[in-house]
């Protein structure tokens, strides 16, 4: 790798927003002479960094993709036929480019601005459609993380469910089939462990369903050996114990049998990653979760809902239990806060590209070659004890003709699955070819017989007889709405995609200033590699002599993580922040009881902190103490001290947030943690707010002992939509042994937890972007990254802090990287939320709403915006206060106003009848540069929320619906 770049050619240049001119004129305005003297005033001399990071120089991007080719390289990519999860796919080539690789889908944020963002909301809608539809369940959720995760979701959403009125000796025991994917059962003992679930692994047939003891049965459909078993008895035997029932299914396998809704399952989860998402060595790729009606106040992550505008025209949004977590706090039955929003668009897409009769004719080509494959292996004289299968055939044989065939296949290219137990298993998919099978009877030493079957020249297979059931074949319709029925080809798909598209502002747009997500430059160096071949179609546990690039991608970038966090140790498995929370508090409770004190079970908390802390800590066994937040929007340390003391002997953990959440530098951190250390306990820091840290200073250095990275912000993993996002945790040497294993692959530590995803790498293929930026910034532009944030957040502030009030800031009177503004002043003529739809009509995407503070709003302008930017938004907000300043003083009609009517749709100005007393010009254009294209249309107005609450509706409206 070249170690000197040209300095016009530095990453840094392209990355970093302000020029040098800009520079000085910000520092201007702020008031001070320079960079180093504006973070001097900001960061405590007390924790900064005295040396550089050792990470490697910085390298141009020309430069940076040259090296990335070598690592490809070194990846094999071989025909991966291993299944248990994972299935190599087509993604359709217009949806590659149009979706995958496309800004205008991956840099949108979370559709909480529901007015712009109805474009995804329609295709995250599209997505649970297809998923209720398939498994016949009334209501989806709009993606999770992973299958593990989702069914570990499960279990403790129908446990909570059990036992909400339970006294004492609740039933605690979830009977899982042995026919389980292995990594759904690590996960799901991960998940158990801390809350005192009993796990019981044994053979459907062999289920106790012990009705006072039992709470949840978990099914695998078709199982992991491939044999699809009839799960109606057990079912009703269920029922009948007050017993819920959750099972794992293949989508493209429920196009042919019959779905488990109509069975009586009463929560349905799996993974939709072979609806045209690249295995990528584990992820991202977008779990499913359907539940009946009875539990849709329950299911974790997020709803699309069916709601209505302001003018009664059709509007979507998120519904229900948006941000439970922020809410409900200890109380959430769940930490998840993200989806997979990007991969559930994809997987859409498939759907609507392919319909209900491409996709049984997927799953049906699929199995038809497999049933060929069974017969020739059976002449053969190979055993393969399942009648009934779709795709996954399990050969018994000796382990000598295992070790035989094993190396058979590698030197052909082929991976199979070689299970602990003994035999091999083989799982189609739709990338399966006649060579394939060619390949896989040379590799078995067996005589090709197609039998009566005929190749179609579409590619089908014809005088095939199923070897599924009579009894479990699907009858039932699904995928019939227009949605899944209107776009075939590939203009049609193109232009659907585009019409969405513009419905919503991403990055492409403007900024998006979210405080605490951290919306900065997605570079597109940092993404193209992602879809390379070399590492899109990787199966997750290939032998990781085949992924050597791969794991030189893993020892690298957990070296560098680990070196950004002053810590020793990294694990890259979790796949999200709240994952990543969970994960490090793990690590600590392993910790203590390593240490035979495993009576330290209290978390303390700050007020102030996310909602997931404490809900993570619940999910790790804790008990959560709250501490007190002081007026300037610090750890009160006299109270923590006093929690501290009270709780010395059961005292497990300090999680805190650094800069604060309410965007200050403590100057007491150390202390904090110092106070922690000593009465016994750990500190947790969390990493939502590194973007002020990298290169300044660290959570080792600041004391903690762990803390989770939010890649998809610090790090420029885009957003996605709402997903896809990474939470790798680092930690100091006393955690480093109980990191997290994988029953699949060797990771984690000498003591390692079990596994808290289902990929043991997590979503491998986009660590890519993070390794990407790491490289190309280097030491220097790492550390700038930070500066410049902090210095866009202080231009900010330094802007509009006459016109508004800035809620906290350091002893300095400085912003770390985000401020919060003050808008409860206003809140007879202006709340926050109009302020937020206000900004819309000024091209804006709102800040972080109504968090930590109700009547606030938090702004983060990360380092990627320029000056003439920054400025086009303080004006927007300084215009804003003007016309809330006009409401006050009575100048404008107080009920009929651009604020409480924002945002203001092109159809609306356009329209023949315009009865409101302010002009269209002053709805649509306050501000000159709007002119300029910097206008932003929204395609509904202001959505009614409670409406959507109160009908609720979470698949497709009639197609005439849609505006």
């Amino acid at each position: 790798m070249p170690a000197l770049t040209p300095r016009f050619d530095q990453f840094s240049h392209r990355h970093i927003g302000p020029s040098a001119e800009e520079t000085q004129a910000m520092l201007a305005t702020i008031g001070v002479a320079s960079l180093e003297e504006l973070i001097d005033q900001t960061v405590p001399d007390s924790i900064r960094l005295r040396e550089p990071l050792q990470v490697d120089p910085a390298i141009s991007e020309y430069y940076y993709l040259q090296h990335l080719q070598g690592m490809a390289q070194r990846n094999k990519v071989f025909r991966s036929f291993m299944g248990m999860g994972y299935h190599g796919t087509i993604t359709p080539s217009v949806i590659l480019r149009n979706l995958f690789c496309n800004p205008g889908w991956y840099t949108q944020y979370t559709p909480y601005q529901a007015e712009i963002a109805q474009g995804r909301l329609e295709s995250l809608l599209n997505f649970q459609t297809m998923v209720s539809d398939l498994t016949a369940m009334p209501v989806a959720n709009a993606s999770l993380l992973d299958e593990g995760t989702a069914a570990a979701e499960a279990m403790t959403m129908f446990y909570a469910y059990r036992n909400k009125r339970a006294k004492s000796d609740p039933a605690n025991v979830f009977l899982v089939s042995d026919q389980v994917l292995p990594q759904t059962l690590a996960v799901l003992r991960t998940r158990a462990e801390p809350l005192e679930i009993e796990i019981r692994v044994s053979p459907v047939a062999d289920f106790d369903l012990d009705k006072d003891r039992v709470f949840g049965v978990l099914l695998q459909y078709p199982g992991a050996n491939g044999q699809i078993e009839d799960y109606r008895e057990v079912v009703e035997r269920a029922k009948a114990a007050d017993i819920t029932v959750t099972v794992a299914a293949d989508l493209l396998a429920l196009t042919l049998l019959t779905p488990p809704g109509e069975w009586g399952a009463d929560a349905v989860v799996g993974n939709t990653q072979r609806f045209g998402v690249p295995m990528g060595f584990g992820g991202p790729h977008a779990a499913y979760f359907a539940v009946q009606d009875t539990y849709k106040r329950l299911i974790p992550g997020r709803i699309i809902g069916v709601s209505q505008d302001r003018h009664g025209h059709t509007a979507l949004r998120m519904a229900l239990q948006t941000r439970e977590q922020h809410i409900r706090r200890e109380k959430a039955t769940s930490n998840i806060c993200t989806a997979q929003a990007l991969l559930a668009n994809m997987a859409a897409m498939y759907a609507c590209y392919h319909g209900a009769e491409g996709l049984t004719a997927i799953a049906k080509r699929t199995h038809h070659f497999t049933v060929i494959l069974a017969d020739t292996l059976r002449e053969a004289g190979f055993t393969l004890p399942a009648e009934h299968y779709f795709d996954t055939l399990h050969i018994d044989t000796s382990p000598e003709r295992v070790a035989r065939i094993r190396q058979r296949a590698e030197t052909e290219g082929y991976n199979f699955f070689y299970p602990r137990e003994g035999g091999i298993r083989i799982s189609f998919d739709e990338t399966v070819a006649t060579t394939d099978l060619q390949a896989v009877c040379r590799i078995f030493e067996a005589t090709l017989n197609y039998g009566g079957a005929e190749l179609t020249g579409d590619g089908g297979v014809t005088g095939i007889d199923t070897h599924i059931a009579p009894a479990l074949r699907r009858t039932s319709t699904f995928l019939t709405h227009p949605n899944f029925t209107s776009y075939r080809t590939e203009t049609q798909l193109m232009r659907y995609l585009k019409r969405l598209e513009n419905k919503d502002l991403s990055l492409m747009h403007s900024m998006i200033p979210l405080g605490s997500c951290t919306m900065k430059l997605n570079a597109a160096t940092e993404l193209i590699p992602v879809s390379w071949p070399e590492f899109a179609n990787i199966h997750p546990f290939a032998p990781i002599e085949q992924a050597q690039g791969y794991k030189q991608l893993f020892q690298e970038l957990e070296r560098d993580l680990a070196e950004i966090t002053g810590f020793t140790a990294c694990s890259l498995q979790p796949n999200s922040g709240a994952s990543g929370e969970y994960a490090g508090l793990l690590v600590i409770r392993a910790y203590h009881l390593n240490r035979n004190e495993g009576h330290r079970n209290v978390a303390i908390i700050p007020e102030s902190a996310h909602g997931t802390n404490p809900a993570s800590a619940v999910m790790a066994g804790m008990q959560v103490v709250v501490v007190k937040s002081d007026e300037a929007g610090n750890v009160d340390i006299d109270d923590l001290r006093a929690k501290t003391e009270e709780h010395r002997d059961k005292l497990a953990a300090l999680m805190i947030t650094y800069p604060s959440t309410y965007g200050v530098f403590e100057t007491g951190v150390v202390e904090m943690c110092e106070l922690v250390h000593s009465h016994g306990g750990l500190v947790y820091m969390d990493g939502a707010n590194m973007n002020a840290q990298v290169g300044l200073t660290s959570p080792g250095l600041i004391g903690a002992d762990v803390c989770h990275l939010n890649l998809h912000k610090t790090f420029a993993i885009p957003h996605g939509g709402g997903g896809p996002g990474m939470g790798p945790i680092c930690c100091n040497e006393k955690l480093a042994p109980f990191l997290p294993s994988h029953p699949l692959q060797d990771t984690g530590g000498q003591k390692a937890t079990s596994a808290v995803a289902s990929a043991p790498w997590g979503s491998a293929s986009i660590l890519l972007i993070s390794y990407a930026y790491i490289k190309m910034l280097g030491a220097s532009g790492l550390r700038q990254a930070s500066e410049y944030a902090i210095l866009n957040a202080n231009y900010i502030k330094a802007r509009i802090e006459e016109q508004y009030d800035v809620l906290f800031t350091g002893e300095n009177g400085r912003a770390a990287h985000e401020l919060i503004l003050d808008l409860r002043p206003f809140k007879s003529v202006m709340s926050a939320s109009d302020l937020a739809k206000r900004l819309i009509d000024y091209g804006f995407h709102a800040p972080t709403l109504s968090w930590p503070v109700a009547g606030t709003v938090m702004i983060e302008p990360t380092e990627s915006e320029s000056k003439d930017e920054l400025d086009r938004f303080c004006d927007a907000l300084l215009a804003i206060r003007e016309e809330a300043d006009a409401v006050a003083r009575g100048d404008v009609d107080t009920e009929d106003n651009v604020l409480l009517n924002a945002p203001h749709t092109i159809a609306e100005l356009t329209a023949d009848d315009w009865s409101h007393p302010y002009s269209r010009e002053q709805a649509a254009y306050p501000l000159p540069y709007l002119r300029q294209g910097f206008k932003f249309w929204p395609s509904v107005a202001r959505v009614d929320n409670g409406y959507g609450d109160r009908n609720f509706v979470c698949t497709c409206p009639p197609i005439e619906a849609y505006v």
